[in-house]
């Protein structure tokens, strides 16, 4: 219904705010259109658009599911200075939260890997990561090439470092390299040993040139797979949440506030460390699910991140954890 006029005074600003955004909205005129019919400059018309939507003349309803997500997609961006934030709505059983994840992950790399520029591609592993090359569209890359970010676990899975870096190169017709070793070495000092060694300084040099990376969060609850089948035999999750970690990237254990927790496990991981992260030209994040926001926000807080893939409520969650203060990148 039209809203009546209150005077009987014509408002002639109103009524030309209202006419420009009628043949532009409504009709679907250019600018340059709507300036040639009211006999006025594209800049008026420019002007006209932007104060009817001041005025609320002009109001704008996106009636879909994924409208939050947008808005969302930009206050995670502004918070944590990312390049790009991919919010997908959260499925009504929270037990599917990491296939809706993962299929977004899988649609976002179908459009990364198919970038002819994307040559050397870094992935880690988790099962988020193993569903998004589930919901991934083959692409045609032979001159691609996909390392893994990680050593493995011992214990066979579909989830591990060989197989999901196996899976996502088929996909792409790709070239693959493995980091053939395990996550954490016995001490720290093998873990030197092994780190000097010229095989090792060679493959974590390709690591640390790669064009884009990929990675999840793991958590310090039982949910998490490195936690049930993947830490060293003399270590237990308890100790790790006592030094106040909630939760490892790339195998290292974060505190809430993204510092690396103080407990020798983070000098026995054999692969790329934290600091590397902040090299690498995109590093994308992808994981959700309320157990695993508390390192989500940690993660992000570190401003290593560049893209953030997750579900509106886990996006929601780690808002309000974080506080919705900008916070720009960062260097650790």
């Amino acid at each position: 219904m039209a809203r009546a006029s209150k005077t009987l005074q014509i408002d002639e600003e109103e009524r030309f705010l209202t006419r420009v955004a009628w043949f532009y909205h409504v009709e679907g005129l250019t600018q340059g259109a709507v300036a040639e019919r009211l006999g006025v400059t594209r800049l008026r018309v420019n002007k006209a658009l932007a104060d009817a939507r001041r005025l609320g003349i002009v109001r704008i309803s996106i009636n879909s599911a994924f409208a939050s997500s947008v808005d969302l997609d930009a206050r995670l961006r502004e918070r944590f200075g990312l390049a790009e934030a991919y919010i997908v709505p959260s499925p009504a059983d929270p037990g599917n939260v990491q296939t809706i994840v993962g299929t977004a992950l899988g649609h976002h790399l179908t459009r990364l890997l198919a970038d002819p520029a994307i040559t050397l591609f870094g992935m880690s592993w988790g099962n988020t990561l193993n569903l998004a090359t589930r919901f991934m569209e083959p692409v045609h890359r032979p001159d691609l090439e996909i390392v893994s970010m990680m050593g493995g676990m011992t214990k066979g899975s579909d989830i591990n470092t060989f197989e999901v870096t196996t899976r996502l190169a088929d996909l792409c017709a790709a070239q693959h390299s493995y980091f053939t070793a395990p996550l954490y070495a016995g001490s720290k000092e093998s873990r030197d040993t092994l780190m000097g060694l010229d095989v090792f300084r060679a493959v974590l040099d390709k690591i640390r040139r790669v064009d884009a990376v990929t990675m999840a969060a793991g958590d310090t609850s039982k949910q998490s797979i490195l936690v049930k089948d993947g830490l060293p035999s003399d270590i237990t999750v308890e100790e790790l949440i006592e030094a106040g970690a909630v939760g490892d990237i790339l195998g290292q254990f974060l505190d809430a506030e993204g510092r690396l927790v103080d407990h020798p496990i983070n000098d026995r991981v054999i692969g790329v460390g934290l600091g590397d992260l902040f090299e690498m030209n995109s590093v994308i994040l992808a994981a959700g699910g309320a157990n695993k926001v508390p390192i989500l926000t940690a993660a992000l807080g570190t401003g290593a991140v560049d893209v953030f893939i997750s579900d509106e409520d886990t996006a929601q969650a780690v808002l309000a954890a974080a506080g919705e203060r900008p916070q720009g990148k960062a260097r650790a």
